[in-house]
């Protein structure tokens, strides 16, 4: 699709009333699905990776892909890393483990999950996942069923759980679209978690936020992606910070 066309598309299906606006993201939707599925065997499982946590401290495990697993910026300088940071500026005593992937869907981070809750017993699982089933015409409902089990396997670990919502591009019509969106609301609201509407909310409209791909967030974009995520998760820490 032409990004005249993808332009149109995406104005048909995000009301002009909406604050949310999806520039970027609509444009790379052509590439997106190759790129991440690249990406995917180039990023080592984050459950091993060196950032890990200490044992010591309460744990925040970051459930991602590409856009939290810092894809084309230089090392600790994405917005978990800067939640790291954050978090030690504020004098608040946790680790963070990102245990993101590159090209990971709602059906791998499920997977995933077991292993990171038995081994990082974390106080506060973050998800982000789904753009890629979407993208990859994955049906809504096994999205919303992965989803909900990683969840409700979190919270049966003991972890606080919140979500964070995306939008897509249209490439899969304005029904799925919308509905993939709502998925997000409904399972806060049933699951009573924490939700992020939107990560790319305050950068999505801005191309000058986004890499030459147009896919990922800048370096200088991290910051607002924490600022996006910040207000659902200091709650959580307040009530469990061990200081």
């Amino acid at each position: 699709m032409k990004v005249r066309a993808i332009r149109r598309c995406a104005n048909a299906i995000i009301p002009a009333t909406s604050s949310v606006v999806i520039g970027p993201v609509v444009l790379a939707a052509a590439l997106l699905s190759a790129s991440f599925a690249v990406r995917a065997a180039n990023v080592p499982n984050a459950a091993n990776a060196p950032n890990a946590p200490e044992a010591a401290r309460p744990v925040i495990v970051v459930l991602g892909d590409s856009i939290s697993a810092e894809y084309g910026l230089p090392r600790d300088t994405g917005w978990v890393a800067l939640l790291r940071q954050r978090l030690t500026e504020e004098r608040i005593d946790y680790s963070v483990a990102n245990a993101s992937i590159s090209g990971d869907t709602t059906s791998g981070g499920r997977a995933r999950l077991p292993a990171l809750m038995q081994r990082l017993k974390p106080s506060i699982v973050i998800v982000e996942l789904g753009a890629n089933d979407a993208l990859r015409g994955v049906p809504l409902a096994t999205t919303e069923a992965n989803l909900r089990t990683i969840i409700e396997e979190a919270q049966q670990g003991h972890a606080k759980v919140v979500l964070v919502g995306m939008y897509v591009p249209p490439n899969y019509g304005p029904d799925y679209t919308q509905k993939f969106h709502g998925i997000y609301g409904q399972l806060a609201k049933q699951l009573r978690v924490p939700l992020v509407p939107f990560l790319l909310a305050g950068i999505a409209d801005k191309p000058d936020m986004f890499q030459a791909d147009q896919i990922h967030p800048t370096q200088q974009a991290q910051p607002v992606l924490l600022n996006n995520v910040w207000p659902a998760v200091k709650p959580l820490l307040r009530a469990s910070s061990p200081r």
